[in-house]
């Protein structure tokens, strides 16, 4: 009569299963990507046959399988100074007034002086 296993057993058992699996899954996709990398060489295939490329040829009887990439996000980018001061501070005329333009404006001096 065989022995009951125990749960630790049985979870031991498929760990070692599952370490096995992935260890032939990966011997396997190093084969397959072997024989594509060999037919691509052989056929002179490009991504754009793939339908990878920016444009898949009409007619050539594959389908465009890349999905289309996001654009990247418009990042802000500093504006020009259009004003400066004496000290090197500047701004671009745009959103708020800093403090150093500010406090030499309440001093008497205008926009213009500022003018670059």
């Amino acid at each position: 009569m065989a022995k009951a296993k125990t749960y630790a057993q049985v979870q031991q058992q498929i760990q070692a299963l599952q370490r096995e699996a992935e260890t032939l899954r990966r011997k396997e996709a190093a084969d397959v990507v072997a024989r594509i990398k060999e037919a691509i060489t052989a056929y002179g295939i490009t991504a754009e046959d793939l339908g990878f490329g920016l444009s898949a040829r009409a007619g050539n009887g594959t389908e465009a399988i890349a999905k289309r990439r996001p654009r990247p996000k418009a990042t802000a980018t500093a504006s020009a100074p259009k004003y400066q001061d004496t000290a090197g501070n500047t701004w671009s005329g745009r959103g708020p007034r800093p403090q150093w333009l500010k406090d030499a404006i309440s001093a008497g001096k205008t926009l213009q002086d500022f003018a670059v």
